[in-house]
């Protein structure tokens, strides 16, 4: 997008309210990270961002070890899921936040390929256990209704038109 930016890294505790629909869940965490700066950040503007994965009622975090990366996968073989990415953008001590919402349909996979994915990429940093541009998003996704960039985990799209009304760049 042609913009100068600088990744600053903070631990934030990911934990939501077992009440919250996926959207909000994203946003939710979105702005707890986004609130971990507020003390620190001049007039920059501060940029967050929590995807999760969402299939049958479940919430597909991050993966806590490799048996549970391949159980969501599992989970989402031969399905279709929704990818929710929350985005915050914290500017000028406001909270301005929006979420973007895509359908994924992956192929039926088999149990060999599923461990092949976990034990040679270790998406264990990755919402649903699966990264889109990784092996696995080449070989079994088939369909996409949305945001590419979204299901990657940052809706540029939707995130350039948030910066500019904000920001009038």
């Amino acid at each position: 997008m042609d913009l100068d930016f600088r990744i600053v890294l903070k631990e934030v505790d990911e934990s939501y309210p077992d009440n919250l629909a996926p959207e909000e869940i994203a946003v939710y965490i979105a702005q707890k990270k986004a609130a971990a700066f507020d003390e620190t950040i001049g007039d920059e503007v501060v940029l967050t961002a929590d995807t999760i994965v969402s299939i049958d009622g479940h919430i597909l975090g991050k993966p806590e070890t490799e048996d549970h990366a391949v159980e969501m996968l599992k989970m989402l073989s031969g399905k279709t899921h929704q990818v929710v990415t929350g985005v915050c953008l914290f500017y000028k001590h406001q909270y301005h936040s929006f979420y973007d919402v895509s359908d994924v349909t992956f192929r039926e996979m088999s149990d060999e390929e599923i461990t092949h994915y976990v034990n040679q990429y270790k998406p264990m940093d990755k919402a649903g256990s699966y990264g889109i541009q990784e092996w696995v998003g080449v070989t079994g996704i088939v369909k996409i209704n949305g945001s590419y960039t979204n299901v990657v985990g940052l809706p540029t799209e939707k995130l350039y038109q948030a910066l500019h009304r904000l920001t009038k760049f």
